[in-house]
């Protein structure tokens, strides 16, 4: 069913409620014509995969478009090609070109990026506000958010816990990390902000991320007007929680737009994201623009606009130490595959070590 009969006929295409556009109309035709049916990709499960098409969901095989490249594995939130009805196992034979991917280093020494959700328009951010804030784990978010082409949003959850004075100077705080992002208060309890989120969510995609305890699943069933997803309570010492939802699991919204919950996430390594990171500090690459010298690491340079925004109390100390953290985390994940970086790095290494041990000769110098 193509677009273009849609319009003539006046009515929705099947998966228009999951985000199906002329885009994708146009991506799939070569497919179409070899009598594949389109899909996207609700759930994936050790090679299993749930896709909703047009004649409803169906279980596929991804064994035909099992890549050596970890980046290309199906992912929720993909639109595949899939084979049509009457096939016993059904499987998907193609991979569109993904939009946007939201992309995180594994633990694995391997250097290795895991997608956690492919084709996103919104990446929200879950923040409990049961617990103290963590603001270098909130700028990690961003930073991998920015870099996965989606729009980040900053989500509070849990804002019947604290009065209205706090909540103001804790979202606050928030901002002040998140230049450019919409902070957003919600209560998945009262209800209160659930409706301003919800338009906010509305004709695209969104994905929920957060660690465990962070109401990411009473968010989701707030959003989707129903106890679909399984939640737990959190622990009072930590706001902890163990991990409600286990797969990602595209759902579609009742006021318009997708929804991906996914499990809790113990760490975000950066993967590669450079961009993300400078979007996430955009107040520091500003402010770097005007350094004297180009190539400014903002140490100890003269001319440095950074530190001089840092010694008026413009820019806290904290932030600075932060995007320097991020910006070296990057370049060692970046430099397990790139041999030119490796080499840059390890001379850079010898450099100082070089600047180091004529430092301490001098300084023994003057003390003989």
């Amino acid at each position: 069913m193509s677009f273009s009969s849609l319009r003539a006929s006046s009515a929705p295409h099947p998966l228009a409620a999951h985000g199906w556009d002329e885009g994708w109309e146009a991506e799939f035709a070569p497919h179409g014509v070899q009598g594949l049916v389109p899909g996207r990709v609700v759930r994936v499960d050790r090679g299993l995969c749930d896709v909703v098409t047009p004649d409803g969901t169906v279980r596929a095989d991804t064994e035909f478009v099992v890549p050596r490249d970890p980046m290309k594995v199906v992912c929720t939130g993909d639109w595949v090609a899939v084979d049509p009805a009457g096939g016993d196992p059904r499987y998907v034979r193609a991979l569109l070109t993904r939009r946007s991917a939201f992309v995180r280093s594994t633990s694995s020494k391997r250097s290795e990026g895991q997608i956690l959700a492919a084709n996103v328009d919104h990446a929200l951010l879950v923040i409990s506000l049961a617990v103290e804030l963590d603001l270098g784990r909130t700028e990690r978010f961003l930073a991998l958010a920015w870099e996965s082409g989606a729009l980040p949003v900053v989500v509070l959850t849990k804002a019947d816990l604290v009065d209205a004075a706090v909540l103001g100077h804790l979202a606050e705080d928030i901002k002040a990390v998140a230049p450019g992002v919409q902070v957003l208060a919600v209560s998945a309890l009262t209800g209160e902000g659930v409706e301003v989120l919800s338009a906010v969510l509305s004709g695209g995609t969104s994905v929920l991320l957060g660690t465990s305890g962070a109401g990411k699943s009473s968010l989701a069933n707030a959003l989707l007007g129903a106890d679909i997803m399984d939640v737990q309570a959190a622990r009072d010492v930590d706001g902890k929680g163990r991990h409600t939802t286990t797969t990602r699991n595209l759902l579609a919204l009742p006021g318009g737009g997708v929804l991906i919950d996914t499990p809790g996430l113990r760490g975000v390594g950066l993967w590669d994201a450079e961009t993300g990171v400078g979007q996430a500090f955009a107040e520091i690459e500003a402010l770097a623009a005007h350094c004297r010298f180009h190539d400014c690491a903002h140490g100890a340079e003269p001319g440095c606009a950074v530190l001089a925004a840092v010694a008026d109390g413009s820019l806290a100390e904290r932030r600075l130490d932060s995007y320097r953290k991020l910006l070296r985390e990057n370049r060692y994940i970046v430099a397990k595959t790139d041999a030119r970086l490796r080499g840059e790095i390890r001379r850079d290494w010898k450099r100082k070590g070089a600047e180091g041990r004529a430092a301490m000769e001098a300084k023994r110098g003057r003390v003989r």
